[in-house]
């Protein structure tokens, strides 16, 4: 990354709007009296430090991915690291034996940095520019977790260094999040009351550019549905038989045809995780799991509704009984404008990521596997020029594009950000036209290219939260915007009081 110029650009760069409520101070020139760390500049300079530390740990949780609600190496790494710094810990968040809260300091505000860890099924990947597995079958940082919750876990711990140097009153505090990825860990959290007194909560993602959001994702059930029939002889007796896998197999047909009559938001997605053994025995038990998304939860229960109808009418079409388990669920993101705002300032102010030569050809090496596939999203959506959209990686500062825009996934921090105004942050950490969830994201994120991303985002998230002390009105501003979302459509836990998150003994602690 080149060095930051001494000279400020924030005054002249802040956009107009925010400027009419709000007098921008520059990290380069805030000195504070006390402590080592007395300016804004110098949580730059300790993450630049301290980095050595953070990739070191980002590096071993890439080398051992765990699967959701299973993190358990990850979660007691990341919470010894933190217990060591001074934060206090408490486990057992939400029921679940993976998720903690670190905290340090007292009073308001209350700053919270979100963490994960999760990784993916069947992601195993070489750091590498050919796909490869470690392990065949195994798990992979396919979605950058490793590197998104040590960069959180970075800025939570920059943050107490300068509350604890300048000594302001306030709190850091960092969540471990378990299963982000289909278990909606945040979700369960929330619901225990872990997220009522935040007053703001920053979070990054791993991608191919650098940006803030304000667009949203969509809400998304999770459902089971088990199919329950009469085993036979499939060639002498198939009279006498009730196939669970026809009814598996009629409402699959039944919610695609569903797919012509929904909203352009709406997604359906499912699996077959169960459907009989061998050809000539009737099977009596077939399972599928579903995710289905919208972006309205009025939207989202009414599909949702929809097609457990069609599960009901394909037993009742094959004579066999079907039981809808709710696995999980979340809400979509609520962006804060406010806070996007200030982080791209910030990032502007910092510059963007400077990826040498080396890193460019590999990552053009990993974009062969993919062709081309981001092109049009990074030129129409994301605003980057047709020749450097083609370059392996995006090292630029880009504006934020996505007002009203909805990303067709879904993540339990949309949860989180109901709670207090949230802004989420990309940073490019692979290859430009990697997919997400693909052995391309896994190939970068144990290297210097993750590495860059990873802490380029911890100095954001850092430096906001110490501006939104130096400069309480941006606070003001972002929790006022927060409010006057949240008027006519507070936030509903979309899991039932019923459903509770998968407990596992954690075995290290």
């Amino acid at each position: 990354m080149p060095a930051p110029s001494r000279t400020s650009r924030l005054s002249r760069l802040w956009m107009s709007e925010f400027a009419a409520t709000i007098t921008p101070v520059s990290f380069r020139n805030c000195d504070i009296p006390g402590g080592n760390m007395r300016s804004k500049q110098d949580i730059a300079d300790w993450l630049d430090e301290h980095q050595a530390r953070f990739t070191a740990m980002s590096d071993e949780i890439w080398d051992k991915p765990e699967l959701q609600f299973l993190e358990f190496k990850a979660s007691k790494l990341q919470a010894d690291f933190l217990a060591a710094e001074g934060f206090r810990i408490e486990w057992d968040i939400g029921g679940m034996s993976t998720a903690f809260v670190a905290e340090w300091g007292a009073g308001k505000p209350v700053i919270a940095f979100a963490g994960e860890y999760d990784a993916l099924p069947g992601l195993s990947q070489r750091d590498q520019v050919s796909p490869e597995p470690l392990l065949a079958g195994g798990a992979g940082h396919g979605c950058g977790h490793n590197l998104l919750g040590t960069g959180c876990l970075a800025a939570a711990v920059a943050f107490k260094e300068w509350l604890q140097s300048t000594g302001r009153a306030g709190t850091a505090r960092y969540y471990g999040c378990p299963a982000e990825e289909g278990g909606s860990g945040k979700v369960f959290m929330g619901r225990a009351g872990a997220f009522d007194d935040l007053d703001a909560t920053f979070n990054w993602h791993p991608s191919y550019i650098n940006a803030a959001m304000k667009g949203s994702m969509l809400s998304v059930n999770r459902y089971y549905f088990r199919f329950h029939g009469k085993t036979a002889h499939a060639a002498a007796d198939p009279h006498s038989g009730r196939s669970a896998l026809d009814a598996l197999e009629l409402m699959n047909i039944g919610v695609n045809y569903l797919r012509e009559h929904v909203t352009d938001d709406v997604r359906l997605h499912y699996s077959i995780l169960s459907g009989g053994l061998a050809p000539n025995v009737v099977p009596d038990y077939a399972e599928s799991y579903y995710y289905v998304r919208a972006n309205e939860a009025r939207t989202l229960e009414d599909v949702s509704q929809r097609v457990i109808r069609i599960a009901h009418g394909a037993a009742m079409m094959t004579d066999t009984q079907v039981e809808v388990v709710y696995k999980s669920g979340s809400t979509r993101v609520l962006s804060n404008e406010t806070l996007a705002d200030l982080q791209y300032d910030i990032m502007r102010e910092l510059g963007g990521i400077d990826f040498n030569a080396e890193e460019q050809a590999y990552a053009s090496a990993i974009n062969e596997h993919f062709g081309d596939a981001n092109l049009r999203t990074l030129v129409n959506v994301y605003g980057v020029d047709a020749e450097a959209a083609q370059q392996g990686l995006i090292g630029a500062v880009l504006p934020s594009r996505d007002k009203g825009l909805v990303a067709p996934g879904s993540t339990d921090m949309g949860d989180m950000s109901w709670y207090a105004p949230c802004s989420m942050l990309q940073t490019a950490t692979w290859a430009s036209q990697a997919a997400a969830h693909s052995w391309g994201v896994v190939a970068t994120g144990r290297m210097s290219i993750g590495h860059k991303g990873m802490m380029y985002a911890a100095k954001v998230m850092a430096l906001s939260a110490a501006e939104l002390l130096l400069s309480p009105q941006i606070l003001a501003k972002a929790q006022a915007e927060f409010q006057a979302a949240l008027e006519g459509s507070p936030y509903v836990c979309p899991i039932p009081d019923e459903v509770s998150a998968p407990r596992h003994e954690h075995p290290l602690r």
